[in-house]
């Protein structure tokens, strides 16, 4: 096993543990829609707290990649994998708060949203500057992120989501999710 694999394991457990929090919730919310379409309480999904949780995945994403891409610079030692299971579980919590435990505890999951939209914007903007502090470190890849598109693209990013996390208006928070999403796709297809 190389120095990569082993603190890749603890990285992907944990930020695929992320990936199904995400999920259960989705499902926990779509269950309790299915029990108020056949006559339970009124509960509404809205789009907020989903569009939040797509975001969310493509960036845990992002990041999965980003360590693959990493793995030469890589090495083991204990500042390093306490350094990753810090990072991976900030993942894990941000994507703890997307969906309630308890979705019953609301009539309509924007209510939700706006709880909790701040922190998860937070703990994304902090992982960000965290991985260009570490890339800081890193000879061969500091100059690469001076360039015009890594520039652009990462204020392009704590922008947006610093707006998600301000912005009062539902309709204005969607549109912001959607570039958001968009900008994922379009760099994943590039």
């Amino acid at each position: 096993m190389t120095d990569f694999e082993f603190a890749f394991i603890l990285y992907a457990l944990l930020l695929g543990l992320s990936l199904i929090e995400l999920l259960a919730g989705l499902g926990r919310a779509l269950e309790l829609k299915f029990a108020s379409n056949a006559g339970g309480a009124t509960f509404t999904i809205g789009w907020l707290t989903p569009a939040l949780a797509i975001f969310v995945m493509l960036d845990l994403l992002s990041f999965w990649i980003f360590a693959w891409r990493l793995q030469d610079q890589i090495a083991v030692d204990a500042l390093s994998l306490l350094a990753v299971m810090v990072f991976a579980s900030s993942y894990y919590l941000a994507a703890r708060l997307v969906f309630p435990s308890e979705p019953d505890r609301f009539a309509d999951l924007d209510t939700h949203y706006f709880r909790v939209k701040k922190v998860v914007m937070a703990i994304l903007i902090a992982l960000v500057f965290v991985q260009w502090g570490y890339l800081l470190t890193v000879p061969g890849l500091r100059d690469s992120l001076f360039s015009p598109l890594s520039l652009v693209a990462t204020g392009v990013l704590v922008g947006l989501m610093a707006a998600v996390a301000f912005i009062r208006s539902a309709t204005l928070n969607l549109i912001l999710l959607g570039l958001l999403i968009v900008r994922y796709l379009v760099i994943y297809a590039i």
